[in-house]
């Protein structure tokens, strides 16, 4: 069973690195081509389009899969196309009238965007909310049926489709403006061949559509804390992009400042925080299914045991990343966007992967197992915090209020989600000791790190320093890691010597727990 899944996960992992590569020098080219103030104005359109598409369909696909998973888990295989009709129906009633009453009132619409120019770009990419919002419930479906390949090849060649048509508006466009009304074209039409493609696979994958009528209720009901907690994620970024350009104007910035500020942050530094999780992101995408059948199969060994390891091994990522971003933040600011700026923000914000990953584990892991409540109650509780962090912050820090916000919106829901998993769970499991000594073994490579930084810059320079320091830090924080036995070294030199696969699950302990009865 362990060696289809990590199978599995090497496909979506190998698709996934390759999509988000390709978005990562996107952004470089965005950044080196329409500024940070271009990024900024594309920023703030995509954060509101962000929020309607979350109000569309944010919860549907999850649980039109865990439901898939729980009636084939039943045998009630009947109910799986009712359960697909369903989520697609639902979708489409609710997309459908947003987006033409959006269209209707455009012009009523200014008072969503600190800039004037970024209603334009948001109204070139509002036709794209019904197309996205049928095919997030396709990916649903693919999810659900654990077929990964179609979903994954569908998410390349959508993130291509953006980045070929971007590349060829914008280097026919004259201004700043320009390019980022090209750069909004090319994601309306991304997202229409997406769902082109999601619909073809759809329907040669012999999936079939079935009276929805018995599955609305249910569906609707159990997505909707899903949803309520994604819109209100997106609620806050598009509050934050009207927030805190208006806060950082109040306190003294002009308004091509406050917006160069702002796309620095979010559009530069913020996404390279994701690097970490987008890696993990193939491996919880298989890990979820996983979870919810040995959850409504009563497999709590098997459950223990998979949210045990899933945990270390995001930490054990995340923490490779942190030490390098914190050390190298600036020299990475430079040599990809060309920015110090947005370097300086990237290196104090570096902590916040730590909390990122386990926050996007045991979410999409209590949202899993039907604790879909929890999780939106954790989320509104720290989103306030960050809201009131938006609004008081910018006078006394300036942007880096925003950093301040994103530690309550993960740091808090990482603690709390935690505290809910340790309670549900009928077998613990263990991952304290483990998470709390990567955290400590943060500070000496960073220390190590500034050190040979400050040895290597003047004789290297930027581009050879930051390979040479990263390599080090990966390498060290590794063996520390090691020499701790939090790593299994034994099972790696073994596998090796084998010649086998290497499962992840393997490398964090030693000791395989007795299964219980219940098993």
């Amino acid at each position: 069973m362990l060696k289809g899944f990590f199978k599995t996960v090497a496909v979506v992992t190998v698709f996934s690195i390759c999509e988000k590569f390709l978005g990562f020098l996107y952004r470089i080219f965005l950044s080196r081509t329409i500024g940070s103030e271009g990024i900024g104005l594309y920023q703030v359109a995509l954060s509101v389009f962000a929020l309607l598409l979350t109000i569309c369909s944010s919860g549907i696909p999850i649980t039109v899969s865990r439901f898939m998973t729980k009636y084939r888990s039943q045998g009630k295989n009947a109910q799986v196309n009712k359960v697909i009709t369903a989520g697609l129906s639902i979708t489409v009633m609710i997309a459908l009238p947003i987006c033409v009453l959006t269209f209707i009132l455009n012009g009523n619409l200014g008072f969503l965007f600190a800039d004037p120019r970024c209603k334009n770009i948001f109204l070139i990419v509002l036709p794209a909310l019904c197309f996205n919002s049928v095919y997030s419930v396709l990916r649903g479906v693919f999810w659900g049926n654990k077929d990964f390949l179609p979903y994954s090849v569908i998410e390349l060649l959508e993130e291509i489709c953006m980045i070929v048509v971007g590349v060829i508006l914008i280097a026919l466009s004259s201004n700043v403006t320009e390019g980022a009304y090209g750069a909004g074209i090319a994601v309306l039409v991304s997202y229409i061949a997406s769902f082109s493609l999601a619909v073809a696979v759809f329907f040669l994958r012999k999936n079939k559509l079935a009276n929805p009528k018995s599955e609305f209720k249910n569906l609707l009901f159990s997505s909707a804390p899903v949803t309520v907690m994604r819109t209100a994620n997106s609620l806050a970024v598009s509050l934050v992009s009207v927030i805190l350009p208006m806060r950082l104007i109040a306190a003294g910035m002009s308004s091509a400042d406050a917006l160069s500020s702002y796309g620095a942050a979010v559009g530069q530094a913020i996404p390279l925080l994701f690097i970490p999780t987008t890696l993990i992101g193939s491996f919880v995408l298989v890990l979820v299914p996983e979870i919810s059948e040995n959850f409504y199969r009563k497999r709590y060994f098997y459950l223990k045991r998979d949210i045990e390891k899933s945990l270390k091994f995001t930490v054990f990522v995340s923490c490779l990343f942190i030490p390098v971003f914190v050390v190298c933040g600036r020299e990475i600011g430079v040599l990809i966007y060309d920015s110090a700026t947005a370097g300086e923000y990237l290196s104090s914000s570096a902590f916040l992967m730590f909390f990122m990953g386990i926050s996007n584990i045991t979410t999409s892991v209590l949202n899993s197992i039907g604790f879909e409540n929890k999780t939106l109650l954790y989320f509104v509780i720290s989103g306030i915090l960050m809201l009131a962090c938006i609004w008081v912050l910018p006078t006394f820090i300036g942007i880096y209020a925003l950093l301040v916000g994103f530690t309550f919106i993960y740091g808090l829901t990482s603690v709390l989600n935690l505290i809910k998993i340790n309670k549900e769970c009928k077998e613990k499991p263990a991952y304290l000791k483990f998470i709390l000594s990567a955290a400590a073994l943060i500070a000496p490579t960073v220390l190590l790190g500034f050190m040979l930084k400050s040895l290597l810059l003047p004789l290297f320079g930027t581009a050879l320093t930051f390979i040479s320091v990263s390599a080090i830090l990966v390498v060290f924080n590794a063996l520390l890691y090691v020499g701790f036995n939090l790593i299994d070294i034994k099972t790696i030199l073994l596998k090796i010597k084998k010649g086998f696969p290497l499962n992840p699950f393997r490398l964090f302990s030693r000791k395989r727990g007795k299964r219980s009865a219940q098993r």
